[in-house]
């Protein structure tokens, strides 16, 4: 932060994440901590590769104003992202009550006896910020299976065909026991199904026994009455002859 007699600037460094063929704006706030009118005007030494809204105005009294800088698309980037343009602002105190009409090159004449401040403000190009990286695929805690980097820069292959084995196993490990419920599953539904066609073959059979039993005793029985009819005959036939 810059703090003049008149105003206070921040930042003093206008910063743009660099990006090829995309218009960045970057902001300026100016404070007048004075009871004065403060005309203020923004002048760049590239004037058509930055817009400045608004380049000149009014702060009053105990108040802010803020400034915004957009910096045009390029079309290729600068050497080391190194950048040599530079802003100046100029203020000066005014007339109360006076507005950004009243502002004119006048104003900020040094020759013609004006008290004008001047801060010069540097302009940095930053990259933007890089979005994060996915995390492969079978990694363990948020690492990818890499081998070490020994001091003289070769990488372990032993610790990497480590690595890389524990990760696929992890990877598989929960298929195989997943294969193996699946087939407890299908075998124990199998065995089931099959007990439960024993029991019907069984319940069958006893049916079938039950029913010849049935049969069996009735033929008995029949047999016996016959059996009591003729002896009845017979001893019927011998009381007559006796």
């Amino acid at each position: 932060m810059s703090t003049g007699e008149l105003l206070s600037i921040e930042p003093l460094e206008l910063t743009f994440p660099f990006e090829l063929k995309k218009q960045i704006s970057c902001s300026l706030q100016l404070s007048n901590k004075t009871d004065n009118y403060v005309a203020f005007k923004v002048k760049t030494t590239n004037p058509k590769k930055y817009c400045v809204r608004p380049n000149t105005g009014i702060v009053l009294p105990r108040s802010t104003c803020d400034i915004i800088v957009t910096m045009q698309a390029q079309k290729e980037a600068p050497v080391d992202m190194q950048c040599k343009d530079k802003f100046l602002l100029q203020s000066v105190k005014t007339n109360d009550g006076a507005t950004a009409k009243d502002i004119n090159a006048e104003m900020f004449n040094k020759e013609a006896g004006h008290v004008v401040e001047e801060c010069k403000l540097r302009v940095i190009y930053v990259s933007p910020p890089q979005p994060p990286s996915p995390v492969p695929e079978g990694s363990e805690e948020g690492s990818s299976p890499r081998g070490s980097v020994s001091d003289n820069g070769h990488v372990n292959g032993a610790e990497f065909a480590a690595q890389a084995a524990k990760a696929l196993t992890d990877r598989f490990e929960p298929q195989d026991k997943n294969m193996e419920a699946r087939a407890l599953i299908s075998k124990l539904t199998e065995e089931k199904s099959s007990a439960i066609q024993q029991n019907n073959k069984l319940r069958q059979e006893l049916e079938l026994l039950r029913r010849e039993s049935s049969k069996n005793r009735a033929g008995v029985s029949f047999v016996f009455v016959i059996l009591v009819g003729l002896l009845g005959m017979i001893l019927g036939y011998i009381m007559k002859k006796s």
